[in-house]
């Protein structure tokens, strides 16, 4: 399947969409699963689909995801099947995502009298941010076989830092959570000569950025860690002119659900805090985002064992940290016992896959070479854990 599911992906890559609604995205995939024994179901809300293959014998249902969306990146790769879309490039690799179990449902149709139940095929739009994963659960994919799914998997390619073919996971926290704070500073404009006749909130934003990297590293227990980077920081119009408000926002990533709560009431009361000492108001809140990506140990340990038969053990490592990356499939591994796997698609070119441009960057670049072993994985994640019953 790998030349048929190369050209897939280049397809997909060539035209890729942004958030929930993907419709030349969607109406792609169903046309690589015509002809499949599958009950289909799309979304109403988002451009998902939902695919259900019986099998031959009773028994559980297991379910496999693909995200779906692309990034609002402008791509610099010059490859014969660039981004036709400008603004909008596959740049973390979903376009092999969605390939790799178009290529895990053939396979698994082939083998449909050996499947001991039902496998769930889930197409999901809005990882990016837009949170497709809860929208597909509260439309009812865990339970789109009839019943419960048992569990869960999914795979993701990495464009660097994974040798190309090599397949790593970890139990427990494998994928960050991921929050973001957003700080408001309101004071009194002035003019600049006279600070003293306003209330300015400049130095206090200022202090703040400081005192919260400060408070990571002395409230938060270096053995279960935060990570926590202003991305944005604004305030005034002229250089002479004392701004009524000053405005930060921070993505904040931590690996428990404990470092994950701590770190939201302690940043607010840092902002808080600093904001009274300067006689400032001040508007702060947490916006919740994806939660940990945890592992489940016996899952993350099968899959250990189904990657290590079907690629060899040269090909399988098991990680010693988790990722500072977030992913919404944390919403399905807090609810089914889920094991989530990286397998490496760095060019082959002899670029050094641990300093190649890496996910979401505009220079990033995946090797089609890994979508056979991808739907391979995918499929026999289904069927060893549906043999267990």
């Amino acid at each position: 399947m790998q030349p048929e599911l190369t050209a897939l992906r280049r397809q997909l890559h060539q035209e890729p969409e942004i958030g929930l609604e993907l419709p030349r995205t969607r109406d792609r995939l169903l046309t690589a699963l015509d002809g499949l024994p599958l009950e289909l179901t799309l979304g109403e809300e988002l451009s998902s689909i939902t695919a259900v293959l019986r099998g031959g014998r009773p028994g559980p249902a297991v379910l496999l995801r693909a995200d779906m969306d692309a990034l609002p990146v402008q791509e610099n790769v010059r490859v014969p099947y660039a981004s036709r879309h400008p603004g909008a490039m596959h740049a973390c690799g979903h376009d092999l995502h969605m390939a790799a179990l178009v290529g895990a449902a053939r396979l698994l149709a082939e083998r449909r009298a050996e499947l001991t139940g039902d496998v769930v095929l889930m197409f999901q739009p809005g990882e990016e941010g837009a949170g497709g994963a809860r929208l597909m659960v509260d439309a009812g994919v865990l339970e789109a076989a009839g019943r419960p799914v048992v569990a869960a998997y999914a795979l993701h390619v990495a464009a660097a830092l994974l040798p190309n073919g090599l397949a790593a996971a970890r139990p427990g926290p494998m994928l960050a959570a991921s929050d973001t704070l957003r700080v408001t500073l309101r004071g009194r404009g002035g003019h600049g000569s006279s600070p003293h006749s306003a209330l300015d909130p400049v130095p206090a934003v200022c202090e703040a950025v400081l005192a919260l990297q400060a408070m990571v590293t002395r409230r938060m227990d270096a053995f279960d860690p935060v990570v926590l980077t202003v991305g944005t920081l604004s305030a005034g119009t002229a250089a002479n002119v004392i701004p009524d408000e000053a405005h930060f926002s921070a993505t904040v990533r931590s690996f428990s659900a404990h470092a994950r709560d701590l770190i939201r009431t302690e940043a607010l009361r840092v902002v808080h805090g600093i904001a009274a000492a300067h006689g400032l108001e001040a508007v702060a809140e947490v916006e919740p985002g994806y939660p940990v990506t945890v592992n489940d140990p016996v899952e993350a340990g099968f899959a250990a064992g189904l990657a290590t038969r079907l690629l060899g053990s040269e090909r399988y490592v098991e990680m010693p940290r988790p990722i500072a990356g977030s992913e919404d499939f944390g919403v399905l591994a807090a609810l089914v016992p889920s094991a989530y796997l990286m397998l490496g698609a760095a060019p082959t070119d002899g670029r050094d896959p641990f300093t190649a441009p890496y996910n979401h960057s505009p220079d990033a670049e995946f090797d089609d070479s890994v979508l056979a072993d991808g739907a391979a994985l995918l499929a026999g994640l289904a069927l060893g854990r549906l043999a267990r019953g």
